[in-house]
């Protein structure tokens, strides 16, 4: 049985989990440069003490709505395949050890739809659950391109 470590946020009323070692920071909400011409995932770039970065909104992609950001909410940035980004949640809740066992993968009638989520598996804890992210397969390499063509 291994242990495996999540951050754990918050997309509106559900929990996600990033595993920690994609997990470069947490910051407090910034001021958000926005692009012309970007799709609807990405919200715009951040300068983060020098290095630019994207920033994507996950609750456009899952719900169709924006983030409402306030004094609770966090970016965190992470390591997507080979681009730094940053993703605004509502709320990051805690650092949780969820053991493999359980984790459960998707089920097999929604595998298409969460495989193109990046959606890897669900936590199944005693009084909730904790969507679990792969974030190298939450995107399209088409959008890594618009991210990389965003910050050069």
């Amino acid at each position: 049985m291994s242990e495996l470590q999540f951050v754990v946020f918050r997309l509106g009323t559900e929990e996600y989990g990033i595993d920690i070692s994609n997990v470069r920071e947490i910051v407090h909400v910034q001021e958000i440069t926005k692009l012309p011409n970007t799709n609807g995932l990405i919200e715009g770039i951040l300068n983060l003490r020098g290095n630019i970065i994207p920033i994507v909104d996950l609750n456009k992609r899952y719900y169709g709505t924006k983030t409402e950001t306030d004094e609770n909410s966090r970016i965190i940035v992470v390591n997507g395949g080979n681009q730094v980004l940053g993703i605004i949640t509502n709320e990051v809740a805690e650092v949780l050890n969820i053991s493999s066992e359980m984790i459960e993968p998707a089920p097999a009638l929604i595998s298409r739809v969460t495989k193109r989520a990046g959606i890897k598996g669900v936590g199944k804890l005693e009084q909730r659950l904790v969507i679990i992210i792969d974030l190298k397969e939450a995107f399209s390499l088409e959008e890594f391109d618009q991210m990389q063509e965003a910050v050069s």
